[in-house]
């Protein structure tokens, strides 16, 4: 894994987890892949209709990366509850209120492990949970009952062993969506949420569970589209320079990966063409970009990241730096494109229910 044999758009490329278009993989997919040396890959269910098609789907993906000298992280949201990835016909862990409202650490470490489990074997090296998150809203809400608390010390307390397990057992958890999702009305997905909290109360209430991971060892953060009006009212959170460099880097001393949440979703995407957002999020210091759109875009958005790198509108240093770390946690992770021959349906499904049962 060397970086002086990218181009500098197979570096940009590096920095890229993208989305599958259909369930088939096509010769454009390959081609993008192949070409710009791509980061990562996320998934999501509408990618298969069952497990042996989501394991021909890995593998492939993993057969057409061989090309590359840099392996692929296959990423995925699978936190149990209503965010669940797998095919239906794998039971579905509680979500994490319900675990954590048995008040044992134990079995939020078992459902961790499961999923662990159940990814390292599938061929999935990144999983972005847990969601450390605040409940400070109704049900109904976007982040509902996919938070471990309502309170600071609760979200600390289980999100962080749910975020060791996953680690233990192979998988490198993202931890998300800070400053803190539970700060907001709005949904990301449809609207840019907007938190109206001082600065002090942000850092001391939604920030401590992200401030407690970091210092417990968490090695990527997803930094959501979430307006902090308090500490800069221009940029959401997940494009802004004074909360990734002020906070997440300098006050909180994070060294791991900072990734964007997804720049499709339409609180980005009513503010700003996608070129525009991912030299925002290069140069506010985001080493990964989740962009879920087509494949054209993408080359599109690649060639004008470039195009930036060169006219000085974009620091090549930055870019540098950030491959540098995605080498360094996919070595230490071992991150491979070896062929994964997955887990026995049967015996997972056993412990799923066995799990589910003590809740």
């Amino acid at each position: 894994m060397e970086i002086k044999n990218l181009s500098i758009e197979q570096k940009i490329g590096q920095m890229l987890i993208i989305e599958l278009q259909e369930k088939q993989i096509t010769v454009e997919t390959i081609n993008i892949i192949q070409k710009y040396n791509i980061g990562g890959i996320i998934l999501y269910r509408k990618n298969y209709d069952n497990y042996q098609e989501m394991l021909k789907l890995i593998n492939k993906l993993k057969e057409i990366n061989t090309v590359n000298e840099i392996p692929l992280f296959i990423s995925i949201d699978q936190e149990g509850g209503r965010v669940n990835r797998m095919p239906s016909e794998i039971l579905n862990l509680k979500s994490a209120s319900k675990l954590s409202s048995t008040y044992n650490i134990e079995i939020v470490k078992q459902s961790a492990k499961i999923i662990s489990e159940m990814l390292t074997k599938t061929g999935i090296s990144m999983n972005y949970s847990p969601v450390l998150d605040i409940k400070n809203f109704e049900e109904d809400h976007a982040i509902g009952d996919r938070c471990y608390g309502e309170n600071k010390e609760d979200v600390s307390k289980y999100g962080i062993e749910f975020m060791k397990e996953l680690s233990k057992g192979g998988i490198l958890p993202v931890i998300k969506h800070f400053p803190g999702h539970g700060a907001t009305k709005q949904d990301s997905h449809i609207m840019l949420p907007v938190v109206r909290k001082n600065k002090a109360k942000l850092e001391n209430e939604d920030m401590e569970p992200f401030k407690n991971a970091i210092q417990n060892g968490a090695e990527a953060i997803m930094v959501g589209h979430i307006l902090a009006k308090d500490i800069d009212r221009k940029y959401p959170a997940s494009l802004s320079k004074k909360m990734i460099q002020e906070y997440i880097v300098e006050k909180l001393k994070f060294k791991g990966l900072i990734i964007t949440d997804d720049l499709k979703m339409l609180a980005v995407r009513l503010r700003y063409s996608l070129k525009r957002a991912v030299t925002l999020a290069i140069n506010s210091g985001n080493n990964m970009i989740i962009l879920g759109t087509k494949y054209k875009k993408i080359e599109n958005i690649i060639k004008n990241a470039s195009k930036k790198v060169k006219k000085g509108k974009i620091d090549i240093n930055i870019i540098n730096e950030s491959v540098e770390k995605i080498i360094a946690v996919k070595k230490k992770y071992n991150v491979s494109d070896n062929e994964v021959v997955g887990f026995n349906i049967e015996d997972i499904n056993k412990k799923i229910e066995e799990l589910n049962s003590k809740i």
